[in-house]
Order: structure tokens, then sequence, then C-alpha cells
């Protein structure tokens, strides 16, 4: 065991004394925040400032409304034919032409948009949009029904989404939250057991090129040697996780402190407190102006953080330990890091499976089939269970996932293990999946 301890403290120091590492554990929240805050900023830049004038020609006798304009599409009818329309556009007047033909309100054809460049999917679909109401207010007016009875049909729906628990207590809820944390538990879990799996494989097979192994082989048993490789690793990765936690929450606080001014969030936590006392006010409660800060605070105000994080680092171990036994065995059978491509594979795809439907199908159905079986199977669980998480998972779920998280991980670590002792001073052959077998079943 002392032997072990020393292998970890080894690993641990040499990664965490390294000037990458320091850069890039006080670098990264600060890269992560910058391209979400551009993303963001550029995806509302890109829908505030677009804007686009479309000329419509409309033939069709049966629609005696017009396309209102808003923010993003200026309309402008023409009394023209579709022809006269288009050398319109040459001209740099308009940029796209509408063309409305002659057809049945109950199944519209022939509907066609012209223009010197490619219109994108969302103006399409924006231009799709603004036909479907003016044709849903054609056939209500068609019905008798009269345009100030029209306006009253516009309702805006602003729904509480609140979850009851065991104890009969209600608690806030947010669907949009907890997609937000799961989506970004996913990320980050298959990310780090990536990250830090390959970094076992590539440290074994440079100590093994350089001959390194052979001194160490002499001194310590090869088991010895890859658990302490695969722990110290762990940790750096744990501690890296850790410093990443303090530092979001620090630039976080510290972003609130810097761009929002503290008087004016003392009235928005005012105007909220009295907003929440006006209950019966249903005028003066609607024209309460929001508080941004609030409605985080009740989004976050239902999801048990800690909880959350305390079961994302158990999985984090969990699946790292899971997979870097397998990448461990793939380092030790290989003599250069050019052989590992057709191993890696059989180990990745399972982890690329888990990522790709934990972000689809689990993030839509948390609690169907799919999800449980996916957050119990140990190749899997790491990445849906945290998926889960946000969304609520009963305990004795969770408690079997970490159950066969660990008996998988013991599993894993048996028989690479045995690969290992034999691959680890195994030079100029190459490897296959059979002769990886033959190592197995030695019995010394």
């Amino acid at each position: 065991m002392n032997k072990i301890l020393l292998i970890i403290q080894r690993e641990y120091l040499s990664r965490v004394k390294k000037k990458s590492f320091i850069v890039m554990t006080f670098l990264t929240p600060l890269l992560i925040a910058g391209i979400y805050g551009l993303i963001g900023y550029f995806s509302y830049k890109g829908i505030a400032d677009s804007f686009d004038r479309i000329a419509v020609v409309n033939k069709n006798t049966a629609l005696d409304s017009k396309l209102s304009s808003n923010k993003n599409i200026a309309y402008t009818y023409l009394d023209e034919d579709l022809e006269q329309a288009k050398r319109e556009i040459s001209s740099g007047k308009f940029d796209y032409i509408l063309y409305l033909p002659e057809f049945n309100i109950d199944s519209p054809q022939g509907i066609e948009v012209f223009g010197s460049k490619q219109a994108g999917l969302s103006l399409s679909e924006r231009i799709s949009g603004d036909i479907e109401n003016l044709i849903r207010t054609q056939k209500l007016k068609n019905s008798g029904i009269s345009q100030t009875d029209l306006d009253k049909l516009k309702t805006d729906v602003s729904i509480s989404v609140k979850k009851i628990a065991k104890e009969g207590k209600e608690e806030e809820s947010s669907a949009g939250a907890s997609m937000f944390i799961a989506f970004t538990a996913g990320v980050l879990m298959f990310m780090f057991i990536m990250l830090y799996g390959v970094q076992v494989m590539r440290g074994i097979i440079e100590e093994k090129t350089s001959r390194i192994v052979e001194v160490m082989i002499s001194s310590v048993k090869p088991f010895q040697l890859m658990m302490g490789k695969i722990i110290g690793i762990a940790l750096v990765g744990l501690t890296q996780f850790m410093l990443w936690i303090v530092l979001t929450f620090a630039i976080s606080t510290a972003a609130v402190s810097i761009f929002i001014n503290k008087s004016d969030l003392k009235k928005m936590e005012q105007s909220s407190h009295i907003s929440t006392q006006m209950k019966k006010g249903a005028e003066i409660s609607t024209n309460t102006p929001s508080n941004p800060i609030t409605d985080i605070q009740k989004s976050l105000s239902g999801l048990n953080i800690p909880k959350i994080i305390g079961v994302f680092i158990f999985f984090f171990l969990g699946g790292y330990l899971f997979y870097s036994a397998l990448y461990a065995a793939i380092g030790s059978a290989v003599d250069s890091e050019t052989e590992t491509q057709q191993f890696m594979m059989p180990v990745m795809l399972p982890l690329l499976l888990g990522y790709a439907l934990s972000l689809s199908v689990v993030n839509n159905d948390p609690y169907g089939s799919t999800a449980f079986w996916l957050s119990i199977i140990p190749f899997t669980s790491p990445i849906a269970m945290v998926v889960r998480m946000p969304y609520g998972v009963e305990n004795w779920q969770l408690i079997l996932s970490m159950v066969t998280l660990i008996v998988g991980f013991i599993a894993t670590v048996w028989i690479a293990s045995r690969i290992y002792r034999v691959g680890i001073l195994m030079y100029g052959k190459k490897t296959t999946f059979k002769e990886m077998f033959k190592w197995f079943t030695y019995r010394n």
C-alpha cells in the first residue's frame, strides 16, 4: 500500500506543478464564460439586427387582410405583377419578393419567395409563421368573428411550474434551469473522462517507450503501478474540478457586482417583494417588472445543488476509474500512440453512445425506461445519471446505479490488470485482440 501511495504522490505532484496545469485551471472558467457570453451576445445581436425588406405580390382574392410588419421584417404590398416586382430586386429597393398565388386557404400551395440571395432557414420559418397567422385570421373572419373579437383572442399565459415532494411540500422548479444544468453536467462528464483517461494511456506509453517502466517494475508490482497512476491522475482531475467550481462562483459573484448596480438590485428585490405580497391585485402584479436575479434564484431553488455536485463528483471518479483502467490496458499493450486507434474505438463507443443518448433521449424523457437503463449500465451511467439528477432521481435508482458502477469498476480493473501485467513488458510485437485475450488467460 505504501508503494501505491508513493506512485499516487508522484503522479499527482508531477502534474499539478506543471505550468500548463496552473494556467489552464485558472483560464478555463474564463474561457468557458467568454465563449458562452460571445455565443449569447452574437445570437441575440443576430436576431436583433436581422431586418429584411419583403415585397408582397398578392394575387389571392381570398385574403383580404395583409401581413403585418414587425421588428425583423417589413412587408410592402405592390400593385404590380410578379415579373415587374422581380426587377425591383436588382435596384436594391427590396431584399425578397413574397408571391401569394390564388389558392384555397384550406390547402395553400404555390407560395414562393424570390431574392438575389438565399433566404435563411430562420427567415423562411418567420415568413411561414406570419402566413399561417394570416390564414388563421382570415378563416376566423370568414366565420363571422369581428376584428375586435380577434384581438381579444390573443392572451399571454405565464405558467409557474412546481414540484410536489413526498412530504407534500411544494417546490419551485424550472425545466429550463434543469435542462441547462443537465446539459452542462453531461458535457463536462464526457470531457473529463475522455481527457484524464487518455492521460493515463499516454503516461503509460511514454514510460514504456522510454524503458523507465522496466526499472519501476523491479520495485513494484504491475498492479500497484497501474492503480497508483490511475488514482493519482484522478486526484489531479478532482483538484482541477473543485478549483473550477470555486473560480466559477467567484467570477459569477464578481460579474454580478460589476455589471449590476447595487441600488438597482435593491429596487428589483423590493419590487419583487411587493409583487409577491399583492397576490390579489392581478393588474398590479402582472405589470410589475420582473427581477432577473429573483427569477434565477427561483429557478435554482427547487434544485438540490449540493447533492447534484456530490453525485457529479462520485460519478466522475467512478466513470473515470472505470474507463481509465481500460485505457491503462491499451497503453500497456502498444508500443506507440499511433497503434492505439484500433483499441480505443471499442472503448470510446459506449461512452459516445451514452453521451449522445443522454443529451437527447434522457434530457427529453428523464423518467423513461431508456433513461433508467442508461443510468444503470456502468458503461453509460456516469453521463446518464448526472443528466437525470437535475430532474430528480429516486434514491433507490441512485444507489443501484452507484453499486453497479462500483462493481463494474472492480471488474474492469481486474480485467485490465491481467492484461497490463504482461503487456507492460512486451516490445516489438504487433498487438491484436487475440493476443490480449491470451495475456488475460495467463495464470502467472
